[in-house]
């Protein structure tokens, strides 16, 4: 079973710029944050490694969201305890 709270190397980078903080999975980044908000990107690809590495990065990071799939659909947890559909290009806030 694949470890949640820390993020495989298999083809995921992390990368910082300033203070914004992004993570690819292949050529597409996942996940991106800084202080203040959190962006979800799935490329088109609402797979389940994806959600896995989405979920990793916010154990890693303590970024406070989770994201799951509940009878075919994906959703998002946010950190204010928001629950949204999982949507490409999505961002919201960290607090």
């Amino acid at each position: 079973m694949a470890r949640m709270d820390k993020l495989s190397t298999y083809r995921t980078t992390i990368a910082q710029a300033g203070d914004l903080i992004a993570v690819t999975y292949h050529s597409t980044q996942i996940v991106a944050f800084d202080r203040h908000n959190v962006s979800l990107r799935t490329g088109g690809w609402d797979s389940v490694t994806t959600r896995r590495k989405m979920n990793q990065a916010a154990n890693q990071f303590g970024l406070g969201y989770s994201v799951y799939r509940d009878k075919g659909a994906s959703y998002v947890r946010t950190p204010a305890g928001a629950v949204l559909p999982l949507e490409d290009n999505m961002t919201f806030s960290r607090i």
